[in-house]
């Protein structure tokens, strides 16, 4: 089976696993607790098709079926029990809080059968796949195209450690590119220069690579930089090989005991079951918002088009999630053609704005029609402030880490949007683009919260900048 569809086999079993472990469950429950004999039904039979898909839906949210090439046995272990406990509460709540029962002792023991029950019937078939793709990535039956890029020595001591372990990681080399020479060094290997760096991207593509492996010089820091900034819109996981710096700051995070010291500069932004969580309470509070600021969305239509001249929604082309445009829709806050010289970006004090604009721009009234932007997927409640394509360029020559806020959706507000407020010029922009960058390396739904509870003052007290 292709490797992209061998999550299906995990699905599989873990959907006979369910059904097995949930008939095997009404067995015990209906004969030895409830004293009854046990008997196919109606109820049986639907649950039997109910419960498994909700098990398959709830490892969908987890990520189970991402990266299963990627799984090793002591996760399988602590994920399968940790979901298990999860799964088996929302069921018992649902489902099985209503039984009729002697003592609530029967309650105990109906959890903690079905707990093992489903626990031990998962992890075994998941336990026996994930060994058996583990031994042989390990015996280099299996690997993933992987790259070196590095300068000289670094780069072939790099090669030499990995391809020294008694045990394989999963690299299969298919060459290197040098960042200052070093042709002279990895001719002794067989490792083949694959070409210049200004090739990186031709070469990834045309070598199919999925790994980066990065081993330059401890004072490259610059360069390492560099190197992460030009990967970062090439959809290719990342690694760095750790000095002793890297090692004392607890940047080094282990992952097996046998590979070697590297340090995975792009793990997943948000845990995938914490990516659906931040959709659906998109979708949730986007409809709530809409429904009820409806009356307040006749109202300021009403003083735009009543105290200027133009359209009440004002639309824009923005630059998205990945790099695609899409286009914004606000309440119009400035006058008529007031960008008929180009670009500008607004100023505190800026005449374009009409007297109802300075009202919604300090208490953020004019981002509201965003909802619609979010409902159709296109941007997130929270998340970096999506700018036109004519300011990021001249971002990217200042700051090319800017195209690192295009992994995740923008948002209707940001971090960096409540700690600075608008930017006035490029500069600013750039001044603001650290806090944007912090939430993009430290995403997660307790911080979307903080952030949302914050813009709700600044809403409330119209102190926005």
């Amino acid at each position: 089976m292709k490797r992209k569809y061998f999550w299906v086999i995990y699905c599989l079993f873990d959907w006979l696993s369910a059904l097995c472990s949930w008939i095997l469950f009404n067995y015990f429950r209906k004969v030895h607790v409830e004293k009854f004999p046990f008997e196919v039904n109606d109820k049986l039979i639907y649950s039997s098709i109910i419960i498994p898909l909700v098990w398959i839906l709830l490892y969908f949210v987890f990520g189970n079926y991402k990266n299963v090439y990627k799984r090793h046995r002591i996760k399988e272990v602590t994920q399968t029990v940790t979901q298990s406990f999860i799964g088996i509460i929302l069921i018992f709540f649902i489902f099985l809080l209503d039984d009729k029962i002697n003592t609530y002792q029967d309650y105990y023991t109906l959890i903690i059968s079905l707990f093992l029950l489903h626990t031990f019937l998962t992890l075994f078939p998941r336990f026996c796949i994930t060994t058996n793709i583990v031994n042989k990535i390990h015996h280099k039956k299996i690997g993933f195209p992987t790259l070196i890029i590095g300068s000289k020595q670094k780069a072939k001591e790099a090669y030499e450690e990995i391809q020294q372990l008694k045990k394989s990681t999963g690299h299969f080399f298919k060459g290197y590119i040098s960042t200052n020479g070093g042709e002279d060094v990895m001719k002794l290997t067989r490792l083949e220069k694959l070409g210049d760096y200004n090739d990186l991207e031709y070469i990834i593509n045309e070598y199919s690579i999925e790994e980066i492996i990065i081993a330059t010089e401890p004072k490259e820091h610059e360069k390492i930089n560099e190197i992460i900034n030009d990967l970062a819109d090439l959809n290719v996981k990342i690694k760095v090989i750790a000095d002793m710096y890297n090692i004392l700051t607890g940047s080094v995070k282990m992952n097996s005991i046998f590979g070697a010291l590297l340090i995975s500069v792009n793990p997943e932004i948000m845990p995938p079951w914490q990516r659906h969580l931040k959709r659906i309470f998109d979708l949730v509070i986007s409809f709530i918002a809409i429904i009820i600021l409806f009356p307040l969305y006749i109202l300021l239509s009403i003083l735009i088009k009543t105290g200027t001249k133009g359209t009440i929604i004002f639309k824009q082309e923005r630059i998205g999630y990945n790099g695609v445009p899409f286009y914004i829709y606000k309440f119009r806050s400035m006058y008529k053609n007031s960008e008929k010289n180009g670009p500008q970006l607004s100023s505190r004090n800026d005449e374009r704005i009409t007297p109802i604009g300075k009202l919604m721009r300090k208490s953020r009234l004019d981002e509201i029609p965003q909802f619609f932007n979010v409902i159709k997927g296109n941007m997130s409640i929270v998340g970096p402030r999506p700018e036109r394509k004519y300011f990021i360029d001249q971002i990217m020559d200042i700051a090319p880490h800017y195209k690192h806020l295009k992994k995740v959706k923008p948002g209707i507000t940001s971090w960096g949007q409540v700690k600075y407020g608008y930017a006035e010029n490029v500069e600013q922009m750039i001044d603001r683009l650290k806090f944007d960058l912090l939430y993009v390396e430290n995403m997660s739904f307790l911080l979307d919260m903080k952030i949302l509870f914050y813009t709700i003052i600044i809403m409330l007290k119209g102190t926005g900048k």
